[in-house]
């Protein structure tokens, strides 16, 4: 007899608050508070996963050694690669930031996404 698949919901116990910033992000303006919890990491496989919140406001990110899949649970937020077009995410939609990819995240509505941070 096979095993029933119980989803659950996703983390909600207390999230560590700290500002946005190196080496994450560079703040372009006032600060950014950010909550997050981290529940699985696996130094083996460099991958780590968990939930994050942060206020509005706009950032530059480079994801020169890792890369990120996220998916917005809550909010919106414009992301821009450099030289590229304006991503507008929102909840229910999901991102992807391959190993590289460089730009800016506006945060325009408090954001919480679910995220999986992998390195090469």
């Amino acid at each position: 007899m096979s095993e029933t698949f119980q989803p659950t919901k996703l983390f909600e116990g207390k999230l560590d608050e700290s500002p946005l910033g190196p080496p994450l992000a560079e703040v372009l303006g006032d600060e950014i508070p950010t909550r997050i919890a981290i529940p699985f990491t696996s130094d083996e496989s460099g991958i780590l996963s968990g939930v994050w919140e942060a206020g509005p406001g706009l950032s530059r990110w480079e994801f020169l050694d890792r890369g990120e899949v996220i998916h917005v649970l809550e909010g919106r937020m414009v992301v821009t690669k450099d030289g590229g077009e304006p991503v507008t995410l929102e909840a229910g939609t999901a991102g992807f930031f391959p190993i590289g990819w460089q730009g800016t995240w506006e945060i325009q509505e408090r954001i919480r996404k679910f995220f999986v941070i992998f390195s090469a």
